[in-house]
């Protein structure tokens, strides 16, 4: 049986001028996900966009809402970005006190519980809590800005993180956040990734929805 790569454009990477015009084209592509980074500006150095734009979003979106949160103290919001129409939340490693208290208050909201790894995290600090998350999302740039090249160290950590899920009997899901392209998405994919995030090398070509595509292709195992 094919093994289908899920691929899921970042919104960040979108024209916001013609937002709802990039929504619909996602709609109409093969992309699986709609991923959506919410930034603050302290956790990293750069400001996103907020509620209202989450809002808009959900109002044009067929497909799953997968919310990266790159902020301090996520849990105030968890219940907020349920209401917004998250289908799944992902929180950073680094900016939970108390990481099993957050995935549970997470998944009472009904929604998927994602961590997201920053490139100096190791995988191994998972371990514990394996079975309570359905999504690591492993950061393949340093998080905050998009356009970066892709740290390549991050197949070991997929093949780490993969080995750790099989040997715990878990079910979560790996997506690779951060300079994904046709270069490296199948190696990636073959690594043991279930997700991939495509900013800028979906938006920013000439025919974003056969670049999708492609990229569907290519991580059919």
């Amino acid at each position: 049986m094919s093994k289908q790569t899920l691929i899921a454009p970042s919104v960040l990477a979108a024209d916001f001028a013609n937002l709802q015009r990039d929504i619909e084209m996602i709609n109409q592509s093969e992309a699986d996900w709609f991923h959506i980074d919410i930034m603050d500006g302290v956790f990293v150095p750069n400001i996103s966009f907020g509620m209202p734009v989450l809002e808009a979003i959900n109002k044009h979106a067929k497909k799953t809402i997968d919310v990266h949160l790159m902020i301090v103290d996520p849990d105030r919001y968890i219940k907020t970005f349920k209401d917004l129409g998250s289908d799944i939340l992902t929180v950073h490693y680094e900016a939970c006190t108390h990481l099993h208290r957050t995935l549970q208050a997470i998944k009472a909201e009904g929604m998927k519980a994602g961590v997201a790894l920053n490139p100096h995290t190791n995988v191994a600090l998972l371990e514990d809590v394996i079975n309570d998350i359905d999504l690591v999302c492993i950061m393949s740039v340093n998080p905050g800005f998009g356009g970066q090249s892709f740290i390549e160290n991050t197949y070991k950590k997929v093949k780490q993180l993969k080995e750790m899920i099989v040997r715990n009997g878990a079910s979560t899901l790996i997506e690779i956040d951060g300079g994904v392209t046709n270069k490296n998405a199948r190696q990636l994919a073959e690594a043991g990734a279930d997700v991939l995030v495509a900013g800028s090398y979906v938006f920013k070509a000439e025919n974003p929805i056969a670049t999708v595509a492609h990229l569907k292709q290519i991580t059919t195992l």
